[in-house]
């Protein structure tokens, strides 16, 4: 087994503006517990992981009654303005408090239900690519490109096409150096890979799970629980 410190960061900062209501969507009730308590739990008993840091919003008020006892085996940091300043608060953190730290795992506080099969897989990939890995799914769907007033003006091809997932693995130095580039280029970052990508990087892909989803509007939460009622979430790959 590797002996390399691996610390999972989780950013849960953000705002949930696409979803709505009053509650953000990480604190919601799925499975009886809050949606980033079961992204905490995914990381809390792992051999390989030694720590964890969640990014909370410096006015959030919500995270220690949310989370319960979890929030007694994780460590918290002030988020930013966007979800790339955010992890790299959390980035200068733990190479601050964990100066150790081989690799980062950065996952979605909106994603529930990351079982421990992908999490092992995505690990044993990941250390073993200097460029880091990510969990993605290949695209199933026929994609079409829009116009400016939604019509059709392309059908793309799907072929080479993945959707990017959570979590996402890189060393940490190369990470914070990676953010710090493409933030001081003005290049917008959609995810820590694209950060990876704009300093040179190639990370390796590795198979996620359809389970594996992101709570971005109100019926994926029926869709988590689903997941999570199952007796293995995350290992089908319907």
């Amino acid at each position: 087994m590797s002996t390399a410190a691996v610390h999972a960061l989780i950013p849960a900062a953000g705002r949930g503006t696409r979803y709505g209501g009053d509650v953000l969507k990480q604190y919601l009730p799925v499975g009886g517990k809050a949606v980033l308590a079961h992204a905490i739990r995914a990381f809390q008993f792992h051999p390989l992981i030694s720590s964890i840091t969640v990014v909370v919003a410096e006015e959030d008020q919500m995270f220690a009654s949310a989370v319960g006892n979890l929030s007694a085996s994780v460590e918290t940091v002030t988020g930013g303005d966007t979800r790339a300043q955010s992890v790299r608060n959390g980035l200068a953190f733990i190479a601050a408090g964990h100066p150790a730290t081989d690799w980062v795992l950065v996952h979605d506080a909106a994603r529930p239900c990351l079982s421990a099969e992908r999490l092992d897989h995505l690990l044993e990939v990941g250390m073993q690519s200097d460029d880091g890995a990510i969990l993605a799914i290949p695209v199933a769907d026929t994609l079409k490109r829009a116009g400016d007033e939604n019509e059709i003006i392309a059908t793309v091809d799907r072929r080479q096409l993945w959707a990017a997932q959570t979590p996402q693995m890189f060393r940490l130095d190369a990470l914070i150096k990676a953010i710090d580039a493409a933030q001081n280029d003005g290049h917008a970052l959609t995810d820590e890979a694209s950060a990876m990508e704009f300093a040179g990087a190639k990370p390796k892909l590795v198979l996620g799970s359809a389970a594996n989803i992101k709570i971005t509007r109100p019926g994926d939460l029926a869709l988590a629980e689903a997941w999570l009622g199952s007796s293995n979430p995350g290992s089908k790959q319907s």
